[in-house]
């Protein structure tokens, strides 16, 4: 994949462009992205309901490519991303994509951020944090 290509997808989230979006995405394509409500969203009808969801709530999506490396049907991006939600609300933070391609259109785009995992795993690294904050192991 190219970088026009990676920032062309990028641009009609942006553009809150749903039907542009979908037209990137093979009718197979997979979406994983932990801020959904259904991280996983095999084929279009699943990743159509996420995606309005998601860019229904967005009064502006942003996406700022920190880092690019790409493959001939795949790339990974980093990204500083930067959503406003209706009422205002900002939120910026880092995610890295891992896109996979097959004839010009998306089959995969996974989310990978920077939080702690969920259910006891991520309990368990915060009782650790905080024991290791409190014995002055980290500042």
């Amino acid at each position: 994949m190219t970088r026009d290509q990676v920032e062309k997808v990028f641009a009609l989230f942006a553009a809150k462009d749903l039907e542009k979006v979908l037209a990137a995405f093979a009718d197979d394509a997979v979406v994983f992205d932990p801020h959904y409500p259904l991280p996983e969203m095999k084929g279009k009808v699943a990743i159509r309901q996420g995606f309005e969801w998601g860019l229904g709530n967005m009064e502006k999506a942003g996406f700022t490519i920190r880092n690019f490396w790409a493959g001939e049907n795949n790339a990974i991006v980093e990204i500083d991303t930067h959503h406003v939600f209706k009422g205002g609300m900002e939120l910026k933070f880092p995610q890295v994509f891992v896109i996979e391609a097959r004839g010009g259109l998306v089959t995969r785009l996974q989310s990978y951020v920077p939080y702690p995992p969920p259910g006891i795993g991520g309990f368990l690294a915060s009782v650790v944090r905080l024991m290791w904050k409190l014995q002055g192991k980290v500042q």
